[in-house]
């Protein structure tokens, strides 16, 4: 497939890249300083900026799909602004360029841990995160009244971290999926970034949210 990436060069957009390459797609990186990202067999780096309709519209024009990590980073004072700001250029400039597909890579934030109640809405929520995570909350309620796209939203789970690549992963729906005794769920990077090539190969959640596990 010919699959546009946006945030090639962040800790989840570098493992999908790695994942999409090893899988033989065509990728084409997104990126505001394509000096960052090294020359690979299968890989275009287009000079693109996020914030930018136009500038998305122009880099991801005749792809089949857009997956999208973009996240302006968690330490970002502006976390909040930024983040909306990107997906409204992101989100205009895939429709301005005619591609359907979009895949985003979200938190986990807004996952129900009970009826009702949000991880992102509970007291333990790590004050540092919130603004993030209510932006990505904000991107999917936005994307749930989109019908123009055929997205999806990927919240990963409480864990996130480097790790080896098993290929194996469970899948859960809007609730976040339960861990080993007190510890909570997670996942390898790696194998996050398959199930994220998973899910552009062969689609199961267009038009919904998908949650995954180790």
């Amino acid at each position: 497939m010919k699959i546009a990436l946006i945030g090639a060069t962040g800790f989840v957009g570098s493992a999908v890249l790695d994942e999409l390459l090893s899988r033989g797609h065509a990728v084409t990186a997104l990126a505001r300083h394509p000096e960052k990202i090294t020359a690979r067999a299968g890989l275009s780096v287009v000079r693109a900026d996020a914030l930018d309709a136009a500038q998305v519209a122009a880099a991801v024009k005749g792809h089949e799909a857009v997956v999208s990590a973009y996240n302006p980073g968690w330490t970002e004072p502006q976390i909040h602004a930024l983040f909306g700001k990107g997906y409204d250029a992101i989100l205009a400039g895939t429709k301005q360029a005619g591609v359907k597909r979009l895949l985003a890579v979200g938190g986990a934030g807004s996952l129900e841990v009970a009826p009702g109640l949000q991880l992102v809405d509970t007291p333990e929520f790590p004050a540092e995160w919130k603004q993030g995570a209510l932006a990505a909350r904000d991107l999917l309620t936005r994307l749930r009244g989109d019908t123009a796209l055929d997205w999806t939203f990927l919240s990963p789970p409480i864990a996130l971290a480097p790790g080896e690549r098993t290929g194996k992963y469970r899948v859960g729906g809007d609730q976040l999926l339960p861990g080993t005794g007190e510890a909570p769920a997670g996942i390898s990077v790696a194998d996050l970034a398959a199930a994220i090539a998973d899910e552009i190969e062969q689609p199961q959640h267009v038009r919904r949210r998908f949650t995954v596990a180790n």
